[in-house]
C-alpha cells in the first residue's frame, strides 16, 4: 500500500530536525520504499510518499520524529484504482 505523510513544524523545531535530516535519519525504515519527498518552498513542512505492507515500520518512523513534527499518515491509491470504484458506485 501507498501512504502519504504530511508534517509540519511546531515553532522553532526546525533547526533540530534540519539537524536530523542531514545526519541521515530521515532514510526510511527496512521494508518501507520512499517513492518521493517533497518540502514545502515556506519551510513550513512537507511530505513524502512511502510504498510498504508493514504499518510497524512506518510506526518506528513516525517515533523517530514526533518530538519534533507534527505528523499525519493517510494510506491513499491512484487514480487508476479509485476510476472503476467510482464508476460503479456513481454509473448512471
Amino acid at each position: 500500500m501507498k501512504f502519504m505523510i504530511t508534517w509540519a513544524f511546531p515553532t522553532g523545531n526546525i533547526p533540530e530536525a534540519a539537524e536530523r535530516f542531514l545526519a541521515g535519519e530521515a532514510a526510511p525504515e527496512a521494508g518501507v520504499k520512499l517513492l518521493g519527498r517533497w518540502h514545502n518552498v515556506d519551510c513550513s513542512g512537507g511530505f513524502v510518499l512511502y510504498e510498504t505492507d508493514d504499518a510497524v515500520a512506518l510506526y518506528k518512523d513516525a517515533a523517530k520524529w514526533g518530538d519534533l513534527l507534527e505528523l499525519t499518515t493517510v494510506a491513499v491509491i491512484e487514480d487508476g484504482d479509485a476510476a472503476p470504484v467510482l464508476a460503479e458506485r456513481f454509473k448512471k
